[in-house]
């Protein structure tokens, strides 16, 4: 299994190598694995996909160049001082086609997607920019009906969109419409980032998964179902605020967008150096959307979700906080726990199957879903 750790040089620059064998020399120090990676001279759709490759441009080109200490936090947003006040500053671009499907449109998941990733950081939104790429051709009509969508999105969100940019592309060349978001919002009291999970962390999820990825794809493909299958598409506020009014010591939260439950958990456990036990039988999806995942080769856990998240959290507060969840989504579970890693491991998500046998969950190394979100 190759997976990618991180270290920093003496300049804080993360240098990213293979993953070590079973053993280290004796002085903890882990020789470098000999199997070479795949180098890609190009672009590829798997580059954007939220899995392997992502995780590798992200490593391997970006923060070698930007490297800083907001930056380093790796989370769903940056976390800056700014005078008195603690801000979390945000930005997604959404590329989803088609623009409008069961249970959502891109108007909608430009607005909560920034929104969700500041809750993410324990922020309160207060603030979008929106910069809209737009294709020569593009109805007027359907730039409308975007913009009234995100409107909407922007009003049960509690937040105001304050600044904006357009810019028009040759026809043919745009994919009719890219929305880019940034958000700003402000953090009262509390941290919440994977710096703060600890060994005995309960792991929660907000409810069931997969639906989002499988409504776009199955509109796209011209797929039908006995069921329609709807985009898990939501603002994440109303749950999130309702764990921090509780009084919920929320020690990380992670929205579970491209590359699903498993890129997320994988993530956190490398980013934590620990291991992610979950039990498959707690999570729970949609008997049309397995069946249609069964039917596409699609695991569940690789699949985009546009309106859940991953709560860590005290084990003794577990059972209150899915109560309180729980008056927002039936599905919610406690659907595992954190270990501490061993030395030559650096951090698993181990899944166990329904007849009790553990298997390793790794990053999706392929693009499943292209244009999802």
């Amino acid at each position: 299994m190759e997976k990618n750790n991180v270290t920093r040089d003496s300049a804080n620059r993360p240098t990213t190598h293979p993953c070590p064998p079973d053993h280290s020399d004796g002085n903890g120090v882990f020789p470098v694995c000999p199997v070479p990676h795949a180098a890609n001279q190009t672009i590829q759709m798997a580059h954007g996909g939220g899995g392997r490759r992502s995780r590798e441009l992200l490593e391997n080109c970006f923060l070698s160049a930007f490297a800083n200490p907001a930056l380093n936090f790796l989370h769903d947003g940056a976390v800056l001082e700014v005078g008195e006040e603690t801000l979390a500053f945000s930005t997604d671009s959404h590329v989803v086609s088609p623009l409008f499907f069961p249970g959502g449109d891109i108007g909608k998941l430009a607005v909560w997607g920034t929104v969700n990733d500041l809750l993410m950081c324990g922020a309160q939104p207060l603030w979008l920019s929106a910069g809209f790429i737009l294709e020569e051709g593009l109805p007027m009509e359907t730039l409308q009906r975007v913009v009234d969508s995100m409107r909407t999105a922007a009003l049960e969100s509690g937040v105001t969109l304050v600044t904006g940019d357009t810019k028009v592309v040759d026809r043919g060349k745009g994919d009719g419409l890219y929305i880019n978001t940034s958000g700003i919002g402000r953090i009262a009291c509390r941290e919440v980032g994977p710096a703060r999970i600890r060994p005995g962390d309960a792991v929660l999820i907000s409810g069931d998964l997969a639906r989002h990825g499988i409504a776009v794809m199955a509109l796209r493909e011209g797929l039908d179902f006995e069921n329609e299958i709807a985009s898990d598409c939501a603002c994440l506020a109303r749950p999130v605020q309702a764990l921090f009014e509780a009084g919920i010591d929320v020690h990380c939260l992670r929205d579970l967008t491209r590359g699903g439950l498993a890129s997320a958990l994988v993530e956190i456990a490398t980013d934590t150096c620990m291991d992610c036990r979950i039990e498959e039988t707690s999570i729970s999806v949609d008997p049309t959307v397995r069946g249609a995942c069964e039917l596409l080769g699609l695991d569940p856990l690789h699949v985009a979700n546009e309106g859940r998240f991953v709560a860590f959290l005290p084990p003794e507060q577990a059972e209150k906080a899915c109560s309180i969840l729980a008056t927002f989504e039936s599905s919610v579970a406690i659907i595992g726990t954190v270990t501490p890693s061993s030395p030559d491991t650096r951090g698993r998500v181990i899944l166990k199957s329904p007849i009790g046998v553990d298997r390793i969950v790794d990053m999706l190394s392929g693009e499943q879903l292209p244009r999802i979100c």
